[in-house]
């Protein structure tokens, strides 16, 4: 069901007696493409920042840094799709690029969800080792347990994000349009069925790709918080680091909670009327369609808040990024001086170039 909503103008939901018909919000037509390409905008600014500034900072990098990087290439590779979806949109949910693209982008959603969540909860993880359970002075933890840990979180989101790549398609509705949706007809035996797939599937997403993660997550922080409290007058310049770093993780993790509970509350509420264990009337489905949507949007901000996060939160991120720009100034300068004392220097200037 990502990133398109539960359903499209004109589809018919089965309740037990009657069948209704509705239409989508015609607003949503022209909103949702305009917060998709804001979306993509600060996205692909900001995350690319973010790279190349823990790239640059190899020398001083974190563990934290390490996940931080990987947080910003998944939120960079999803929000690289976001034109395509927006088109769609725009397009009163048309899919005008091919099966392939469907798949893929589709597939690029949900493995950007699962990554993003496992990197918080190993960040999360990782300031819980370093704070409730720390390793003598001068002995730093494997290099090779953090880059398990990463090879595990991109193989874990690789193979439970592999059920969109495998059951995406395109398909034709009754109003001539493509629609790029999920197509269970290969593995039902009868009809009755599909309801099933969807929502066994849409329910495991939300279990394994919010609710167990977000259970970790918390565990970690209150026995963190406990640490904390008891050791809560010490001043030394190592533990005033880590809470700043501690910090900067728990904005990570409370904006993404915020941001992605919408989403799996209104996703877990559809998948339970296909069970029957939520109203399945007109109106509540005419609900969800409405507001699905905007859900779906507020999900997506989170992969262009993070890095203002971490501008806000982290002065060693924002001196980084001063750094960088220093240096392309830097660059321009020698050739700024050759200038003024006359040299020749046509077609090399640096403040040319974009």
């Amino acid at each position: 069901m990502l990133p398109t909503p539960i359903c499209m103008e004109g589809d018919y939901f089965e309740d037990n007696e009657t069948s209704c018909e509705y239409a989508e919000w015609g607003p949503s037509y022209s909103l949702v493409p305009v917060l998709y390409m804001v979306i993509f905008i600060l996205g692909l600014s900001g995350n690319g920042l973010v790279i190349i500034t823990v790239w640059k900072s190899e020398s001083k990098r974190r563990a934290a840094d390490v996940y931080i990087g990987h947080l910003a290439l998944a939120d960079l590779t999803f929000v690289v799709t976001l034109p395509l979806w927006a088109v769609y949109t725009a397009f009163g949910y048309h899919w005008p690029f091919g099966v392939a693209l469907c798949k893929i982008s589709s597939y690029v959603v949900m493995l950007n969800m699962y990554a993003s969540v496992f990197c918080l909860t190993c960040m999360s993880f990782d300031r819980y080792l370093a704070i409730v359970r720390p390793l003598p002075a001068g002995r730093p933890r494997s290099k090779g347990t953090m880059l398990g840990s990463l090879g595990a979180i991109w193989l874990l989101s690789v193979t439970l994000a592999s059920p969109t790549l495998l059951f995406r398609t395109t398909l034709s509705d009754s109003h001539d349009r493509i629609i790029c949706a999920m197509d269970f007809s290969p593995m039902m035996t009868d009809a009755g069925q599909e309801g099933m797939w969807i929502a066994g599937l849409s329910l495991s997403s939300t279990l394994l790709g919010f609710l167990l993660p977000f259970l970790a997550m918390t565990i970690c922080y209150c026995f963190i918080g406990r640490a904390i409290s008891l050791h809560f007058g010490a001043v030394h310049k190592e533990d005033q680091r880590r809470r700043r770093l501690l910090k900067i993780i728990s904005a990570l993790v409370a904006v993404f909670a915020v941001c992605w509970a919408p989403f799996h509350m209104l996703k877990t509420a559809d998948a339970l009327s296909y069970l029957q264990l939520a109203p399945s009337s007109c109106s509540f489905l005419s609900w969800l369609l409405t507001v699905l949507p905007y859900a779906t949007c507020l999900a997506y901000v989170n992969s262009c808040l993070n890095p203002f996060l971490y501008a806000f939160f982290d002065l060693r991120f924002r001196t980084q990024c001063l750094q960088l720009l220093r240096l392309s100034k830097d660059a321009e300068a020698p050739v700024s001086s050759q200038s003024s004392q006359g040299h020749k220097c046509e077609g090399h200037t640096v403040a040319t170039k974009v």
